[in-house]
């Protein structure tokens, strides 16, 4: 199943996609178009956010590093996101902003102390998201600081939400982004250093992880500046295409 979150009649609301991809259908039982959905992030509130830096090989390599000993982990504030076809600023003083298009792995029960072996049994389901860098802002590439990684609207995400039982392995998922229809980036999920359930054992290790919680589990090679009005797409295979546009501030 693939749920989406929307804003329908003045509320938001969960909805589940059809299996032509045509409409959401509401609890009610009531349709709406995907054509005429107003798209928000897939967050449940009072979630915890994870993100993992340098967690490819490849990626750590381009930025003139090795990749990490253990996982490099900071955490997301909810105003970060937004939902699919939303616009994410550009700020003026920024020219190297570039797309990382990134595997989202979501809580399903209370997860404490988990071996890795079970790791997997804990995640409900999968998303996409295109967690904006600011390399002007960044102090540095081991710790991201809150202007890099914390702007307001700056990490689409979604469309929606697919059961773990239909992605499968996540570790065998093909990943692309798109600027203008150009590829700029593109990588398997193979390519992690730590894998989701390894993350999983290691934050659930000295803290409890609950329903809703989402770890963001990083970004492949390909560094690639966007500037206002251009068109980012994301897409890993079997979740989703996720669409954002730059918006260019003065």
């Amino acid at each position: 199943m693939r749920r989406a979150r929307i804003y329908h009649r003045g509320r938001e609301v969960w909805a589940a996609l059809s299996a032509d991809e045509a409409v959401l259908e509401l609890a009610d039982g009531s349709f709406v178009p995907v054509s005429e959905a107003q798209w928000l992030p897939p967050v449940v509130p009072g979630a915890t956010i994870f993100a993992l830096g340098l967690n490819y090989a490849d990626h750590s390599a381009e930025l003139g590093f090795k990749a990490p000993a253990e996982p490099l982990v900071f955490l997301k504030g909810h105003r970060t996101f937004l939902g699919h076809r939303g616009a994410s600023p550009r700020p003026a003083d920024a020219n190297q902003m570039h797309p990382e298009c990134e595997l989202v792995a979501i809580i399903g029960k209370p997860a404490r102390r988990v071996g890795r072996a079970q790791a997997l049994s804990y995640v409900s389901g999968y998303t996409v998201a295109c967690d904006y860098a600011i390399r002007e802002y960044l102090e540095n590439y081991y710790r991201p600081n809150l202007r890099v990684k914390n702007r307001d609207a700056t990490t689409p995400l979604g469309p929606w939400i697919v059961d773990a039982a239909d992605v499968g392995d996540p570790q065998s998922l093909a990943l692309e982004t798109r600027v203008n229809g150009t590829v700029v980036q593109a990588g398997n999920t193979s390519g992690m250093v730590f894998d989701v359930a390894t993350l999983i054992e290691y934050l659930s290790g000295f803290m409890t992880l609950s329903p809703g919680d989402m770890i963001l589990t990083g970004t492949p090679h390909g560094v690639h500046f966007v500037a206002g009005g251009d068109e980012v797409v994301c897409e890993i295979a079997g979740v989703g295409r996720l669409v954002n546009f730059v918006e260019g501030v003065g």
